[in-house]
């Protein structure tokens, strides 16, 4: 458990002048996290001693692994550690963000390294697609509706371990699309490396990072995260554009052969649903 929890959870149960050290953390993190223990007693009015005795019931082994520790939940950010009220954005500033964060991300990918990342594909004999956690994950889910139906041969894969195996699994005509929304992503990096060393093109959609180096083509993404901390994060917006612009460049390459293949998935879902022709192919 971190700190900023466990003083939550035991403010009640402190000595008066340890909840008031505690209160002071609470409240001005950043000063708790920086200043001194002499500091810290002057703006708490208590002793030394107290500080102390707080640093023991939090479960630290003295003053100084505390404030090591209130330096690494400030590093989380102290937006969401304030108790003052969040306004809540109005709708239009939720579709601004999505405008904004897809500008950015409009010109960083070459279309050379596109129309390249895209002839791989095309002529894979199996592309795999990696992506952990709540955004890529998705986003690998939906990669793989993107090209089954253009004729690709194509699976995600969200596990660890089923990651690594699959990976293990390639030769030099398969291709392994991975997808992070920071690049730190520790499963599809591993994943990636292995993929690579037994000769699979590795098609990296994420931020400059490791991820990104080893890649053999690597389609850039920048996140702009908001310091409003209850808006969903903008950045996976940017991760399926990229993904739209490499599945666009593969219909392309494909169309001869994926043609026909749309033209029976638009019918079967048109006798399925009943509904208008100009419906999109899958809800």
């Amino acid at each position: 458990m971190d700190i900023v929890s466990r003083i939550n959870e035991r403010l009640g149960h402190l000595r008066q002048s340890e909840q008031l050290i505690a209160q002071l953390i609470l409240t001005d993190l950043q000063f708790a996290a920086t200043a001194s223990i002499s500091d810290l007693a002057e703006r708490a009015n208590v002793s030394h001693a107290s500080i102390t005795r707080l640093a023991k019931a939090l479960g630290c082994s003295n003053v100084r692994d505390m404030k090591l520790q209130l330096a690494q939940s400030l590093a989380v950010g102290e937006r969401f550690i304030s108790e003052n009220a969040a306004q809540r954005e109005d709708i239009p500033a939720i579709y601004k963000a999505i405008h904004e964060i897809l500008d950015i991300n409009a010109g960083l990918i070459d279309q050379l390294h596109v129309e390249k990342a895209a002839h791989y594909i095309a002529h894979s004999r199996h592309s795999l697609i990696f992506g952990v956690g709540g955004g890529s994950s998705v986003v690998a889910q939906e990669c793989h509706n993107r090209l089954f139906r253009l004729d690709i041969l194509s699976n995600a894969y969200s596990d660890p371990v089923m990651m690594r195996m699959t990976a293990a699994s390639v030769d030099v005509s398969d291709v392994v699309i991975v997808l992070s929304l920071t690049g730190l992503a520790k499963d599809v990096t591993d994943a990636a490396r292995i993929a690579k060393e037994y000769g699979a093109k590795v098609i990296a959609i994420c931020p400059d990072s490791q991820l990104a180096d080893i890649a053999t083509i690597h389609l850039p993404i920048k996140t702009n995260e908001s310091d409003y901390i209850f808006t969903p994060s903008t950045a996976r917006y940017a991760m399926l554009a990229a993904v739209d612009v490499l599945a666009s460049e593969v219909a392309i390459l494909t169309q001869k052969k994926s043609r026909e293949k749309l033209r029976r998935i638009k019918h079967e879902l048109n006798e399925y649903r009943q509904g208008p022709d100009r419906a999109p192919i899958g809800d």
